[in-house]
Parts: C-alpha cells; sequence; structure tokens
C-alpha cells in the first residue's frame, strides 16, 4: 500500500512504452487519415470522369441528332415552301380579274385581316364600309396564301424542334 502523501511514480520504461504506443497510435491515425482522403479522391475523381463521360455521350448523341433532324426540317421545309409558292402562283387562275374588278375588298376586312395577324384586337371601325383603295382581291388571296405558307413552316420547324428533343433524352 503506498504512503499516505507520496506520490506514485510510474517506472520510465512503462512511460517510455505508454509514449511509443501513443505515438504509434497517433502515426497510425494520421496514416489513416491520409488514406481515407486519398480513398475519398479517387472516388471523386472516379465520378467526375463517369459523369464527363456521361456527358460527351448525351453531346454526341445530340450532334447526331441535330444533324438528322435539321436533314428532315429542311427538306419538308422545301415541300411546304413549294406547295406554297405553286398556290400563290395558281391565284390568278382562282381569282380571276374579273372577280377583282366585281368584288370591293373594305377597309374593316383589311383591319381585321392586319389585326388578326399582328395577334391585336382592330381598332374600332372606321368607315368599315368603304373599299379599301388599289387593293384587289387577288392580293388578299395571295397574303392569305402566304400567312398560311408561313405557318406550315413554323409548324414544320416545331415539329422538327419536338423530334430533336424526343432523340437526345
Amino acid at each position: 500500500m503506498p504512503r499516505r502523501g507520496a506520490v506514485s511514480v510510474v517506472a520510465w520504461p512503462y512511460r517510455l512504452l505508454a509514449l511509443a504506443a501513443f505515438g504509434i497510435a497517433l502515426f497510425g491515425f494520421g496514416f489513416g487519415w491520409l488514406k481515407g482522403a486519398s480513398h475519398v479522391q479517387a472516388q471523386w475523381d472516379a465520378a467526375s470522369a463517369a459523369q464527363q463521360q456521361a456527358r460527351a455521350q448525351v453531346q454526341i448523341r445530340q450532334a447526331e441528332a441535330t444533324v438528322q433532324v435539321v436533314t428532315q426540317y429542311v427538306d419538308r421545309i422545301q415541300v411546304v415552301r413549294e406547295k406554297g409558292d405553286t398556290l400563290i402562283q395558281e391565284v390568278p387562275v382562282y381569282v380571276p380579274v374579273q372577280a377583282d374588278a366585281a368584288c370591293t375588298v373594305h377597309r374593316g376586312f383589311v383591319s381585321l385581316h392586319d389585326a388578326a395577324a399582328a395577334g391585336e384586337l382592330p381598332e374600332p371601325a372606321r368607315d368599315a364600309d368603304a373599299p379599301a383603295e388599289g387593293l384587289a382581291l387577288s392580293a388578299v388571296a395571295a397574303t392569305v396564301v402566304t400567312n398560311y405558307q408561313t405557318c406550315h413552316e413554323n409548324a414544320e420547324q416545331l415539329k422538327a424542334l419536338q423530334d430533336w428533343i424526343r432523340q437526345t433524352r
């Protein structure tokens, strides 16, 4: 039993042994920390490489889809324009000169048509019954055909965009 008031002294070999064990534990902890950090870095690098590869594959798929869709779009637009141009050439056949002379295009129709083309409400009718000077019925028919041609071109553009989106998913 130790004496009262006496300090228990651990022998110095045990102190050295305890200090060595503490040093080894500290070294093992530090080494494990570094090893774990390098492991996490390796996982991060692998995930980053996989993501870059996936992105490259998506870009390749998008490029292939773009070429295919643009080719189809250009072909369809060409068909739409040819049909529209043919219809415009046929206006004199379907709206002969006699119809131009017999039909009066009124300002109200012109205002309504222009407002509809602009997607706006027409201004209040002023002189709606008055004929629009210098506007032949054949010019109205050509304008309507041109507007529908543009509408069909826009529809083909939208279809091409939708095809591209479906192919690049």
